[in-house]
């Protein structure tokens, strides 16, 4: 009995600690983002609202969907961002880069390392979520299209960092309202497995 007990104490504090992570990571990324935007408006004297459209395409959010399906979503999300984050340091380096480094590199370099950080952890949860990786979101083959022209490539690139800002403010959102969702869903399961084997 109390073997069973603590079995399902370290369970249930598992599922709850493990969102808890990945959201102060969210959060500590979209803090570094903001900052990055900071940033880049500073340096290329662009006003907040010069652009806003989408590069990132996932389903729509919906009360519907079950924990499941929003982790899909959010991680989803995040891999595009870093594959457009990825692309757009690589362009901004190659053509707009090559002078000394400051605090927009550096700040720069400390948000590309975080989000596979982020990655990591929401890819972990999801594992758990769904008990297979056979649905696990994949990039490969996602075109991103880099525009050429100077201008063009700066409002590119700060549409990118806004990208990844948006989305790690949403899965800090998301996550935070995850960990009991996972335990209820994890003691159904534990019951019915129960059950199953009660019958047999």
């Amino acid at each position: 009995m109390a073997g069973r007990s603590t079995r399902g104490m370290n369970g249930s504090n598992g599922s709850r600690t493990a969102p808890a992570r990945a959201a102060a990571l969210a959060d500590l990324l979209h803090y570094e983002c903001s900052t990055l935007l900071e940033l880049f408006r500073k340096k290329e004297n662009f006003t907040e609202d010069v652009t806003d459209r989408r590069l990132v395409s996932v389903p729509p959010p919906s009360s519907q969907l079950d924990t499941r399906d929003k982790l899909w979503r959010i991680h989803s999300a995040l891999l595009q961002c870093q594959k457009l984050l990825e692309k757009a340091v690589a362009k901004e380096e190659k053509e707009l880069g090559g002078g000394k480094k400051g605090e927009y590199e550096n700040k720069r370099k400390l948000v590309k390392e975080r989000l596979p950080l982020l990655i990591l952890s929401t890819g972990e949860l999801l594992k758990a979520a769904e008990g297979t990786t056979s649905l696990t979101p994949s990039v490969e083959g996602l075109e991103v299209d880099v525009p050429t022209g100077l201008l063009d490539l700066k409002l590119w690139v700060y549409q990118v960092y806004k990208e990844v800002n948006y989305w790690s403010k949403t899965a800090a959102n998301t996550l935070k309202d995850l960990p009991s969702v996972i335990v209820k869903e994890g003691a159904r399961t534990t019951r019915a497995r129960n059950r199953r084997s009660t019958r047999r």
